[in-house]
């Protein structure tokens, strides 16, 4: 059985200030950077021996994943990136649509801004991750991703119940046991900063 440990980036200036970011980026900030030196710690002391690393595309993610593994190499995948919230990107978080009724994301709100439906980012998140797990060095594996997309991700292998239980603060991380091709959750990690 492998392991993958979906991570959440640091926090960023967007974040610091209430704005909605999703295929823009914004820097770590100084709470980021020591964010991720918690996590890196809390691999080291829990002896997790990584034997594969990716990250989204996007700055905030990959800023994030070498603060973990310094000089190690790893991959950048475009399938781990954050939801594009078209024209709401970089606005105030206070202008995010209301839920439509009986879903349980922003579903396709986004979609007549030119941004992306919830299915399209559950999918390539779920594809890119089911694509990372079937390689040969992935018995151990960390992803740093971001808020939105594991939201989405988590939303196809756990029921909404559940996932509403579940903080996505930054730097989280989701840890899932894989075998058949599948994700089973085994816990939730939000460290106290």
């Amino acid at each position: 059985m492998k392991t993958l440990y979906l991570m959440r980036h640091g926090q960023t200036l967007f974040n610091k200030l209430g704005k909605i970011q999703g295929a823009c980026d914004s820097p770590l900030t100084e709470e980021g950077v020591h964010q991720a030196k918690i996590a890196k710690a809390y691999f080291e002391n829990q002896r997790i021996a990584l034997t594969s690393y990716y990250s989204s595309t996007q700055e905030r993610a990959a800023d994030t994943l070498e603060i973990i593994i310094g000089d190690k190499s790893y991959q950048r995948k475009k399938g781990l990136k954050e939801w594009n919230f078209g024209l709401f990107e970089g606005e105030s978080e206070r202008l995010n649509p209301k839920r439509p009724p009986g879903e349980t994301s922003f579903g396709d709100s986004f979609v007549p801004y030119g941004g992306e439906a919830s299915k399209t980012v559950q999918t390539r998140m779920n594809d890119t991750l089911l694509e990372i797990m079937e390689q040969g060095d992935s018995e151990q594996t960390l992803a740093v991703s971001h808020g939105g997309a594991m939201y989405l991700f988590i939303q196809k292998w756990l029921p909404y119940e559940q996932v509403a239980t579940i903080s996505f603060s930054n730097c989280c991380i989701l840890e899932f046991a894989y075998e058949n091709h599948e994700f089973i959750f085994q816990q939730a990690i939000n460290h106290t900063f």
